[in-house]
Parts: C-alpha cells; structure tokens; sequence
C-alpha cells in the first residue's frame, strides 16, 4: 500500500483538529470558516466565505486535488436569511455541470463568531 489506511492532513491555522482525514478513496474535510493562516477571521460575510471558500480549495490543492473532487458539502449559516449570499459566491467555485449534494442549515453560533462554517467529503483515488 503506498499510503497508510488514514492519513491526516495538518490544518495550516492552529487548531485542534486535521484540516482533513483521507480514508480509502475519500477525503474528509473538516469545517472551513472565513480564518487567515494565523487563526483570525476576516471582516465582512463575502469575505469570509470566499476565505473559507478557498481554504477548501488550498486544502485539496494540497493533496492533488480540486473543487471538482467534491461530492458532498455540509453548510452552516449563521444567519439563514444570508443564504442567496452565500450561494452566489458558493457558485463560483465549482462547475455548475458538477455540483456536490449538499445540505445547508441555520447555526444558532459558529466557532469565533463566523458567519458561515463548511465541512465538505471529496473523492481522492488512491
């Protein structure tokens, strides 16, 4: 086997848990918040979802990845009366022929006061 059965991804921010987890041929990514490298998040709801948007995207870059890997996403929303917002941006981030199977729901709080938060499962083939 040329990788282990798990193989952990160390998050870039300092965080208490992996920015990812790949097991077999699928990699699950944790939840994503509008946060720079140095922890902190950045001002405004579409800055912060473009910042959690491509931190997915660094994430899978990082492992040989990208968008169009993505099958499944899980959205949390602060504050669902933002949800057109959030699709707008969320859209431009992938191919409208390939979009992932998604859930989206409303958080009573979000880690750091985020506006949004996004964990994401992608297909990584050995």
């Amino acid at each position: 086997m040329d990788r282990p059965p798990i193989e952990f991804i160390k998050a870039s921010a300092p965080l208490p848990f992996s920015a990812a987890v790949r097991v077999g041929d699928v990699l699950y990514l944790s939840g994503q918040m509008g946060m720079r490298p140095d922890g902190t998040l950045v001002e405004g709801f579409d800055a912060q979802i473009r910042q959690l948007m491509d931190n997915i995207s660094n994430t899978l870059q990082g492992v040989g990845l990208s968008m169009s890997s993505v099958f499944k996403a899980t959205i949390m929303l602060g504050d669902m009366s933002r949800w057109s917002d959030f699709n707008a941006i969320y859209l431009e981030y992938f191919d409208p022929e390939r979009l992932p199977s998604r859930s989206a729901f409303g958080a009573g709080g979000l880690a750091m006061g985020a506006v949004a938060e996004v964990e994401c499962w992608a297909y990584a083939p050995s």
